[in-house]
């Protein structure tokens, strides 16, 4: 059974850092974070494939980076820069096959089939 268990969310103030993770039972190829602030939908926020290459929502270009460490199945989202547009609930998720051959958004949650759990972050200004 595929287990992804998010850590590393917290209240900070605007223009700090945290840094998410996210440990997975699963092989972690083709991985994203998203997230979903009270009375808004899911956002897609940054994904990354197989092959390391990655995709970011405009919200968080140059904020936000994803990376993934294959040995240990960990997932990770460095995010600097925080706002309070930030505060929401994140998430990780696996996409279990591949992206060839797909011509949509990879930044839709619909295409992940396993998901954690969740870490809180807040930003206050």
């Amino acid at each position: 059974q595929v287990q992804l268990v998010e850590s590393g969310g917290g209240s900070v103030q605007a223009g700090e850092s945290l840094r998410l993770s996210c440990a997975s039972t699963y092989s972690i190829y083709c991985m994203g974070w998203f997230r979903q602030a009270p009375g808004k939908e899911r956002e897609g926020v940054a994904r990354i494939d197989s092959d390391g290459r990655t995709s970011y929502a405009d919200s968080v270009k140059g904020r936000f980076t994803i990376s993934k460490d294959n040995a240990k199945n960990t997932l990770y989202l460095k995010m600097n820069s925080l706002k309070p547009g930030d505060t929401a609930m994140y998430y990780c998720a696996i996409r279990r096959g591949g992206w060839v051959g797909f011509d949509g958004d990879m930044l839709d949650g619909s295409e992940y089939d396993y998901w954690g759990q969740g870490t809180q972050v807040t930003v206050s200004s």
